[in-house]
């Protein structure tokens, strides 16, 4: 099954020198995505040196057809993940607005049957309660 690493795995990768995570195990034997919400983030907390990086990144999985857009029905599913946690768990506005990149790439992934690999699994727990979502952590040492 294809999976795509969440904006928490490619921080922890970098932390610990970089892609040879990203491209030993995985790359060798399972199709990798990558979501543009994850570029998203990526990008907003990078320096100069991270951006070029993260533009090398994009350029590959571009060149590759890997990256996973959302579509209307993904932000409509997203919209509707957030009012169902919102209504089981009482969360205020705030509490959702934090929950948006992660329910877009939660719908995304679910829709294109891809797997989800992330650090983040407080958030991703909680949203593949209301979401189809094929989903594991995994940690980087």
């Amino acid at each position: 099954m294809p999976v795509l690493f969440d904006t928490s795995i490619y921080i922890q990768s970098l932390r610990v020198g970089g892609a040879s995570f990203l491209s030993g195990r995985w790359f060798q034997s399972t199709p990798i995505w990558l979501s543009s919400v994850v570029l998203e983030e990526l990008y907003a907390g990078a320096d100069a040196k991270g951006q070029r990086v993260i533009d090398k990144m994009a350029r590959d999985f571009d060149r590759a057809r890997r990256i996973l857009v959302p579509n209307l029905t993904d932000w409509i599913s997203a919209g509707r993940l957030l009012a169902s946690v919102a209504q089981k768990y009482g969360y205020e506005r705030i509490g959702r607005a934090k929950l948006t990149n992660d329910a877009l790439i939660a719908a995304s992934a679910s829709r294109a049957g891809i797997a989800l690999v992330t650090a983040n699994r407080r958030d991703f727990a909680l949203l593949s309660e209301f979401c189809p979502l094929e989903w594991r952590q995994e940690a980087i040492s």
